[in-house]
């Protein structure tokens, strides 16, 4: 019988790839966000009997809600939430951050991530099945300009842990995935569209791709049921942790 993967964000990056990861392993797919032409051209990609769009802003409850309502019948039984929907907006210290930046990531990566998650946790006990929550080495070390950003994905990791003690019992399985570097259209929302940031950010450190990240979610989603990924930190190999910041006087 196949499975459904209910999975947020699915217009670009992590999100579509993941989609694509999971179609091609035979399940059925919630694809939800907020381009309609971009879920579109998924649908029309791996075909309408695998793949549902479902449009709507995650800030958006009453929206969400409404599409959930709407799911056609062989879509209703979901085994598995990937919480991929979330950004990072802007790259200024915290005295000089935009503060609709700040607003806009704690409705997308906490407040959205929770609501939706409340709504299908009655679907995933009855199913016994799981949650990949999307968080970020940010959540773990700061880095300078990462304030709100750092902020909510160490939500995402604490509240993954919560929801994972919460469940036990019910054979529901939750993970964090905690990527670094990776490229995709992460850093261009970031700097609100530089490209030229983008690119020499990514230049030469052959970072982490999107089918990287799905190819992980994959494998945690189809381990067998008695176990469990707490929390999975990634980064490329170019990458390390952060050294300290030093302020000298003159």
């Amino acid at each position: 019988m196949s499975k459904t993967a209910l999975i947020t964000g699915a217009t670009s990056g992590f999100g579509a790839a993941t989609a694509r990861r999971f179609v091609a392993a035979g399940w059925r797919v919630i694809a939800t966000g907020r381009r309609a032409d971009r879920l579109q051209a998924l649908v029309d990609e791996l075909g309408a009997d695998q793949v549902h769009a479902a449009v709507f802003d995650i800030r958006d409850a009453q929206a969400m809600n409404a599409a959930m309502d709407a799911l056609p019948e062989a879509f209703r039984g979901i085994d598995l939430l990937v919480n991929n929907a979330g950004l990072a907006q802007g790259t200024k210290p915290a005295q000089d951050a935009r503060l609709d930046d700040w607003q806009r990531m704690i409705d997308t990566n906490v407040t959205a991530l929770v609501t939706l998650t409340r709504r299908v946790l009655p679907l995933l006990i009855e199913r016994r099945g799981a949650i990949v929550n999307i968080s970020s080495t940010a959540a773990n070390y700061p880095y300078a300009g990462g304030n709100v950003y750092g902020g909510t994905k160490a939500f995402v990791s604490q509240f993954s842990l919560g929801l994972r003690s919460d469940l036990h019992g019910t054979g529901v399985r939750v993970t964090t995935l905690e990527p670094g570097m990776a490229e995709t259209e992460f850093t261009l929302v970031r700097t609100h569209g530089d490209q030229a940031a983008s690119d020499a950010l990514y230049q030469g450190a052959q970072p982490m791709t999107a089918q990287d990240i799905a190819d992980t979610i994959h494998w945690i989603a189809t381990l067998p049921p008695h176990l469990n990924i707490n929390r999975l930190e990634m980064m490329p190999v170019s990458q390390s942790f952060a050294g300290f910041q030093v302020a000298r006087g003159a």
